[in-house]
């Protein structure tokens, strides 16, 4: 409120935009100057930072701002600064040419450098994509990935990723992302040549999430595995790419990598990400089911997921009371869910599953059962039930799912007595494997941590290294009496 009353104290100043959001330009300059230290210093933690600085802004972009800002990083009525100007809405024009032509007097022709240029692109293309233009939005990120491949500078390696997802963003809000797909096999192409380790990690995600989008599954996972592989840089990028993974492996049968893949991405994630981690939990509640796991009821109680996640609680009750009728009319129940989350050819896996359990609990309920009762209580409508019930016991049972066998000539499955659990070898491969995991997040805790640079290699000042020295002689001098002594 302060700083309001003083604003309306003071002569108004020839920059509308100035006038509007004082803190909000003020903020976007110093970014700018921070963007031009790490790019003279080639520090690229301080464009990282900057980054972060501007999504914290994101909300308060506006057209004036972003108008004065252009001015005050780009030469007025250069080629870029056209370009960018174009795409923002002319409010006031006659304001907007004083403005132009205050600044062209005051200030000196600018040489840009190619690290703010960038960054001008990258605040017009959020502020389209948050104006909901979308079609704007794809003129301006193919004119920013056009003017990137130019550019070979590893201080702009951190503004390009975010540039080309934005570039994808735009194409998939307007349904076209299979446009793109070329040219983001030649930007990977292209930041594979130059060494640039992050836009490799994010174009990859970006490629996968094209080729999963269109289901074309087979195809992501050959880009996947002859991709090159290094330590990932970005948190959520390397969040993304386990996400993706987890997909592609479920679809392919393999549903122990897939939920490994799935369960970390889901703890790797930010908390800020809700959508994505709701996301995550659903493939990975899935997928658990599949394996014949039944996930606890605190994943479907985590702070903000309830309402999200209430569909696969019912889904997943079903399958643990292995009851085929409750597991359909959820299935029915839910279908729009399940299909927009695109895990419903998933749920029709499911079946089997729901059978078997309905199976394992009548054969731990029941010494001795007819196949007749079992087609009854697993609630088969097929044309011959106990045939199908027959097969149904007999694939369980080669399985090891259930134990017990089949007297065909009376029509009875006979269960055998449980054993101990605990006199066979499964207590020691569950705490094996939790020790495993346990050991695993413990080295990937380390391999996060972040030192700064050189801190190791510290120069220290003459009189130090006198201080040292000399403290050194004595300590020799010392251990070398002590020596003679002995002897």
């Amino acid at each position: 409120m302060t700083e309001d009353v003083e604003m309306k104290e003071l002569p108004a100043p020839s920059n509308s935009a100035t006038s509007s959001s004082p803190s909000t330009l003020n903020h976007l300059k110093e970014i700018a100057s921070l963007i031009e230290t790490g790019a003279y210093a080639r520090e690229v933690r301080r464009i990282v930072r900057a980054v972060r600085l501007t999504m914290a802004l994101r909300r308060k972009l506006k057209a004036q701002v972003l108008c004065a800002f252009l001015n005050f990083a780009l030469s007025p009525g250069s080629e870029p600064h056209n370009r960018l100007a174009a795409h923002l809405p002319k409010e006031d024009e006659h304001e907007m040419e004083f403005d132009t032509a205050t600044s062209v007097s005051q200030s000196p022709v600018k040489h840009p450098l190619p690290e703010l240029e960038i960054y001008c692109y990258l605040l017009v293309l959020i502020y389209l994509i948050d104006q909901k233009k979308y079609s704007e939005a794809k003129a301006c990120s193919s004119a920013s990935v056009a003017r990137l491949k130019n550019l070979n500078r590893r201080t702009v390696d951190v503004l390009a990723s975010r540039l080309y997802f934005y570039y994808s963003l735009s194409y998939e809000l307007t349904g076209d992302l299979a446009e793109i797909r070329g040219n983001l096999l030649a930007l990977h192409r292209i930041a594979t040549l130059r060494h640039d380790e992050l836009g490799q990690e994010t174009l990859l995600n970006l490629l996968l999430r094209n080729y999963l989008h269109y289901n074309l599954y087979d195809q992501a996972e050959k880009l996947r595995s002859k991709a090159p592989r290094f330590e990932a840089h970005s948190n959520q990028q390397f969040c993304r790419y386990l996400f993706y993974l987890g997909k592609i492996r479920t679809i392919q049968l393999e549903y122990t990598d897939a939920k490994e893949s799935l369960l970390q991405a889901a703890r790797k994630a930010p908390v800020a990400a809700l959508g994505f981690r709701v996301q995550c939990n659903k493939w990975a509640i899935i997928v658990r089911l599949l394996l014949g796991e039944i996930p606890e009821r605190t994943v479907f109680m985590q702070k903000g997921m309830e309402n999200a996640l209430r569909p696969y609680f019912e889904l997943t009750n079903a399958v643990r009371i292995g009851d085929l009728e409750l597991f359909k009319s959820v299935a029915e129940k839910f279908s729009t869910t399940f299909s927009s989350d695109r895990t419903h050819n998933l749920i029709v896996r499911l079946r089997h599953n729901v059978i078997r359990t309905g199976l394992r609990n009548i054969s731990i309920s029941y010494s001795r059962i007819s196949l007749a009762d079992v087609a009854k209580k697993l609630r088969l409508d097929t044309a011959n039930p106990v045939a199908d019930a027959e097969s149904i016991v007999a694939k369980a049972i080669r399985d090891g799912a259930i134990d017990a066998t089949i007297d065909h000539a009376n029509g009875w499955m006979v269960s055998k007595e449980t054993g101990d659990i605990y006199s066979t070898n499964e207590p020691q491969i569950a705490f094996n494997s939790r020790i495993a995991f346990c050991l695993n997040m413990h080295n990937d805790a380390v391999r996060a941590l972040r030192f700064p640079p050189n801190s190791h290699k510290e120069k220290e000042s003459a009189e130090k290294r006198r201080e040292r020295q000399q403290q050194e002689q004595e300590l020799a001098k010392h251990i070398a009496e002590e020596d003679d002594d002995e002897f």
